[in-house]
């Protein structure tokens, strides 16, 4: 196995180290790499990492089926309705289709976080390609779109456009800076085996620090072979002694983990004796 020094590792050019570390950060996460995997890190204004898995042609397709059959209710209820009134009654119910028809999907995606009860019910969400909330203006154009995405019959236009990129933009998202993603519920870190902090003995980058994170983060999933193998690969980056146990020390340290002060051990040592 082909293995740097810290030396060495020091002396690469900046771009050579990152492109090292991101090998290193692929091989501890294999579908991070994998060309066929949709999911996108994207980093919003206020620097928040956040993972979107754009939803493909089927999903979306379904969705707006039912978007359509609700549209159609609600709209054929309202015209029936209105049409009681006469002939004025009539021409008011034409003006809620149109309505109904144009901000049906902006309503509900403005006020019920980028979901319409098509997406609530395959579990979709419209956001920003940054992962931001969608905005009036967004919702607005992408919407507007539509029409030119249904082009010629039955959204042909949409559907070769959406299979024509990896995000799955209709002509409406590429406008309109959007993209259509499954919601997920946030997940907590995972776990780091328990044990003092260490600090590294040299500054990181943020991908050099995510690395050691995902090692000790799928560390207790490893048997001691694949660990120690994938220790040498972090070698460069460890502090001091370019073991697994400092490489989970410096983890816990870029976690924010707290080293316990010494009134904290003698209270616990004192606990203990009363035991």
């Amino acid at each position: 196995m082909l293995r740097l020094s810290t030396t060495a590792f020091k002396l690469l050019p900046n771009r050579l180290r990152m492109t090292a570390t991101l090998v290193t950060h692929s091989a501890l996460n294999p579908a991070a790499s994998s060309p066929t995997d949709t999911l996108r890190t994207v980093e919003t204004p206020e620097g928040i990492e956040l993972q979107l898995r754009p939803a493909g042609l089927p999903a979306r397709g379904m969705a707006l089926l039912l978007d359509i059959v609700l549209e159609a209710v609600i709209g054929g209820g309202a015209y029936f309705l209105l049409s009681l009134l006469g002939k004025g009654g009539a021409g008011l119910g034409l003006i809620a289709l149109f309505v109904i028809q144009w901000f049906y999907p902006v309503l509900f995606e403005m006020f019920n976080r980028g979901r319409t009860p098509g997406k609530v019910a395959l579990n979709l969400q419209v956001v920003h390609d940054d992962g931001t909330p969608i905005s009036w203006t967004s919702s607005v154009l992408r919407n507007l779109l539509r029409y030119a995405d249904m082009l010629p019959v039955g959204y042909g236009v949409g559907a070769i456009a959406m299979l024509s990129n990896q995000r799955f933009q209709r002509l409406g998202d590429l406008a309109a800076g959007t993209l259509v993603v499954y919601q997920h519920e946030q997940l907590k870190p995972a776990a780091l085996p328990d044990g003092d902090p260490l600090p590294p003995s040299h500054a990181l980058h943020t991908d050099e620090q995510r690395a050691i994170v995902d090692f000790a983060e799928r560390s207790g999933q490893l048997n001691p072979a694949r660990q120690d193998e994938l220790a040498a690969l972090l070698e460069p980056l460890a502090t001091n002694r370019p073991n697994v146990e400092t490489l989970l020390a410096n983890a816990r340290w870029f976690r924010g983990h707290s080293q316990p002060t010494s009134n904290d051990t003698n209270s616990d040592r004192s606990s203990r004796s009363k035991l």
